[in-house]
């Protein structure tokens, strides 16, 4: 089992920056892949960034492609979203997951292939 564990969300004005973590614990050594999803009210959850806790590859959802940078801490275990230039559009609860085994990158995105989930952290950016 591996737990996850989100904070650093709150409420910024637009054009502001936040950063979020991630922290993990449990039995995170065959971990593959995390990454950030978000669920706005009454919308599904949608794929926000994930990174390939290993060889550290990234990738991004167009919506948040050169503002949202990913990152990790392996020895830490930490995952980290740092989010600049925020948007009202990016209000949303913020959750963290884990995926444990390989996956083709075209399906990274998909939130039904990630085994493990957060409790969720709360962004609200102002106009």
């Amino acid at each position: 089992q591996v737990q996850l564990v989100e904070s650093g969300g709150g409420l910024v004005q637009a054009g502001a920056s936040l950063r979020l973590s991630c922290a993990a614990s449990g039995r995170t050594d065959s971990t593959y892949a995390m990454g950030w999803f978000r669920q706005a009210p009454g919308k599904e959850r949608e794929f926000v960034a994930s990174i390939l806790w290993s060889a550290g590859n990234t990738y991004y959802s167009d919506s948040v492609k050169g503002r949202f940078t990913i990152s990790r801490d392996n020895a830490k275990k930490t995952m980290y979203l740092q989010m600049n230039t925020l948007k009202p559009e990016d209000t949303a609860v913020y959750y963290c997951a884990a995926r444990r085994a390989f996956i083709f990158s075209y399906y990274i995105n998909a939130a039904s292939n990630y085994d493990y989930w957060g409790q969720g952290t709360q962004v609200t950016v102002s106009s």
